[in-house]
C-alpha cells in the first residue's frame, strides 16, 4: 500500500475533497528516531499527521522535562494545530520516539481549511477531548499518586504504546520524562524489582505481569 491509499483509508471518514487537499499539499517524510520535529518558542510552519511509529510531545522547565502525550499513527498534535491557527509560538516540544512516517500538512493550508472544510473538526478537534482527559490524569499522577505508581503506569503506558517487550531507557531518560531526578528513579525501580514487578536485564526493562 503506498502512502496515497494508506492515508485515504486512514482518513476514510473525511470527505474526499479534504482528503485530496492533504494529499496534495502535504508531504510525506520519514523522520529518525529521537529527533526534534517541535521546539518550545518555535513558530509552527507544518501541522504533523502520523502514519507510522511514535511520537512524544513533552514540555520542559528548569532543565526538567514531563511528557504530556503520544502522538500515535493516524493522529495529529493538537498543540501544534493551535499554535498554527493563532499563529503563536509552540509551548510544548516534540520528537520522534521511533523512525516513523510523518505527513506534514502546511499550517497555513491548515488553517484555510478550517474555514473550507467543516469535517476538519474530524482530524483535529476530537483529539483535544483525549488530550485533555491525558492531561487531567498527568495532573492526577502528579498530585495523588506515589512516584512507584506513576512509574509503573508510564512503563506500562510505554509498553502498550512502542508494542515491544523490554522498555529500552536509561533511568535519567525515565527520570526526565517524570519530571524528577535519576537517582530517585533508580531507586523506585530497584524497590519495584525486589517486589517482583519488573526485571532488569541487557535488553532493557522487562514487566512482570502479577
Amino acid at each position: 500500500m503506498n502512502y496515497e491509499q494508506q492515508i485515504r483509508k486512514a482518513f476514510a471518514h473525511l470527505s474526499e475533497a479534504l482528503v485530496d487537499a492533504m494529499i496534495g499539499e502535504g508531504v510525506v517524510q520519514e523522520i529518525r528516531y529521537d529527533t526534534e520535529i517541535l521546539r518550545e518558542g518555535q513558530y509552527v510552519n507544518v501541522v504533523p499527521v502520523v502514519l507510522q511509529g511514535l511520537v512524544k510531545v513533552y514540555t520542559r522547565y528548569e532543565g526538567r522535562e514531563l511528557l504530556l502525550y503520544y502522538i500515535e499513527p493516524n493522529q495529529s498534535c493538537v498543540m501544534s494545530f493551535s499554535a498554527a491557527l493563532k499563529n503563536a509560538p509552540s509551548r510544548v516540544l516534540a520528537k520522534t520516539e521511533e523512525t516513523s512516517k510523518i505527513l506534514l500538512l502546511p499550517a497555513d493550508k491548515v488553517t484555510q481549511w478550517t474555514h473550507q472544510f467543516a469535517d476538519i473538526n474530524n482530524l483535529f478537534f476530537d483529539q483535544y477531548s483525549q488530550r485533555y482527559t491525558e492531561l487531567l490524569d498527568t495532573i492526577h499522577h502528579l498530585l495523588f499518586d506515589k512516584l512507584d505508581v506513576r512509574l509503573m503506569s508510564y512503563l506500562n503506558n510505554k509498553i502498550g504504546k512502542t508494542n515491544e517487550q523490554f522498555i529500552r531507557m536509561s533511568h535519567r531518560e525515565i527520570a526526565n520524562e517524570l519530571g524528577t531526578a535519576r537517582e530517585v528513579v533508580s531507586r523506585i525501580i530497584k524497590k519495584l524489582e525486589f517486589e517482583g514487578k519488573l526485571e532488569q536485564v541487557p535488553q532493557g526493562i522487562r514487566l512482570i505481569e502479577v
